[in-house]
């Protein structure tokens, strides 16, 4: 009798998961096409504030590679957001202080 309970209120269970994710749209349906409804960027300001967190870490002069940063849009970009913590964070993203002032790490 538990059994045909546990096994009623499983697929009670999907069935309600199902019908509350059909509102959602799913872009990989159609991946050429934009869900309707789907939020869009319409304008992207490279503020001051926005260039000094994506050069965060990196010293003057900076090098030509960065450049990609004067025509870079609100796509997504691994440079200005953190990656792996100490010792692979050498621009000192996770840091409290910059990775220049940063003590290396103690040889045991």
């Amino acid at each position: 009798m538990t059994l045909r309970f546990a096994c009623l209120a499983m697929i009670g269970a999907w069935s309600v998961l199902a019908t509350a994710q059909e509102a959602y749209p799913i872009a990989g349906l159609a991946p050429q096409a934009r869900p309707r409804g789907a939020p869009t960027v319409t304008t992207f300001e490279r503020t001051a504030e926005w260039r000094a967190n994506a050069l965060k870490g990196v010293s003057e002069p900076y090098p030509s590679s960065l450049d990609f940063l004067n025509s870079q849009g609100a796509w997504y970009t691994p440079f200005n957001r953190p990656g792996m913590p100490a010792p692979y964070d050498l621009r000192g993203l996770h840091a409290a202080k910059p990775a220049s002032a940063a003590s290396p790490p103690e040889k045991k």
